[in-house]
């Protein structure tokens, strides 16, 4: 559908992680106005990148959400080859292994792992400043609270401004499913039931600092005993530099069971698994705790959208999980708000 047979509309995307960002790209190339709304200080959301400082050794990074992606649909190939001729992704030729609990394997990856470049949220940057540019309006720091629909469109709530002056066409949510279905619940009904049906699963990251690279046979290790699941020399990844970093994430399963512990328990925990497995002491270490990690099992609708309301979802939730369905799902929604009434 070409933007010349569409009506200029207003649409508030919120959430600024790659499902947001890629539904907002093509609403933009369309012809449509959009708005993109995030609570955090940028975009990328769980393509999440930690960056500071330690007292005494100095600046590092870390990639603590998603590891890297793979890309399998053709659209999503050329997205990605986008991003590499950018210079903001690259492969990652990591020497992978597999670990039972008793002996360690290698595993059989055909599909080209990429990642972000220098860190995981070069996509999402580039994607806002190049891919969308001047087209569309950006406000972070903005947590959306309330969605109501009055004769002038949707009015949105925020915790930082109240009620917003603005006023949209079209309203699309690109956030973990828990957090939909609580905007959804007095707007949308079926919608939120949607939202509601798919279980989102929290995950704890541990990033460690070194004083020097750590001399393991291996960058990516899936662990499948204990409570790691994934252990990663985020140093190995193209681009980086700084201090040497690894990445620990634990399990859905230990992650749920000790949500609500301390990162220091947590953190003690996960160092002795590490260890266990030949891990070095660190330097210093870092728990972030994601409470919406990822959905077991993923739903495969691709996205939600009630042409009525003029509502509509978007996320990895509901296409299959990962970086990949993310970008899909985002470009579903948009096709489907392009689609005559």
């Amino acid at each position: 559908m070409s933007a010349a047979a569409h009506a200029r509309l207003h649409i508030a995307v919120v959430g600024a992680g790659l499902a947001g960002l890629s539904c907002a790209q093509a609403l933009l190339q369309a012809g449509q106005a959009v708005q993109l709304l995030d609570k955090s200080r940028g975009p990328s959301g769980r393509m999440a990148t930690r960056r500071a400082e330690d007292e005494g050794t100095g600046a590092w990074q870390c990639d603590h959400g998603a590891q890297y992606f793979t890309a399998r649909d053709p659209a999503f190939r050329a997205e990605v080859a986008r991003w590499q001729a950018a210079g903001v992704a690259a492969p990652w030729p990591a020497r992978l292994a597999s670990f039972d609990g008793t002996a360690w394997t290698t595993p059989h990856t055909p599909l080209e792992r990429f990642v972000g470049t220098p860190r995981m949220t070069a996509p999402a940057a580039w994607l806002v400043q190049q891919g969308l540019g001047d087209h569309a309006a950006t406000q972070w720091q903005t947590t959306v609270q309330r969605l109501q629909h009055t004769g002038e469109g949707w009015a949105i709530t925020s915790a930082e401004q109240g009620l917003h002056a603005a006023h949209y066409d079209r309203v699309v949510l690109a956030m973990p499913a828990p957090q939909a279905a609580a905007l959804l619940t007095s707007v949308a009904p079926d919608g939120a039931a949607l939202a509601a049906s798919a279980r989102m699963r929290g995950s704890w990251a541990v990033m460690l600092r070194y004083a020097a690279p750590v001399a393991l046979p291996w960058d990516g290790a899936f662990i499948n005993a204990g409570p790691l699941r994934w252990v990663a020399r985020d140093s190995s990844k193209p681009g980086r530099t700084g201090q040497e970093t690894w990445l620990l994430h634990a399990s859905p399963e230990w992650s749920e069971a000790h949500i609500e512990d301390s990162a220091e328990s947590v953190t003690a925990a996960l160092l002795a698994a590490f260890a266990a497995l030949g891990g070095p002491p660190p330097v210093a270490a870092t728990a972030h705790r994601w409470r919406y990690a990822d959905t077991e099992p993923a739903l495969h609708q691709g996205c939600w959208w009630s042409s009525a309301l003029g509502l509509g979802a978007c996320g990895d939730w509901l296409h299959g999980g990962k970086v990949e369905g993310a970008w899909l799902s985002g470009r579903a929604l948009a096709h489907q708000m392009l689609q005559p009434a």
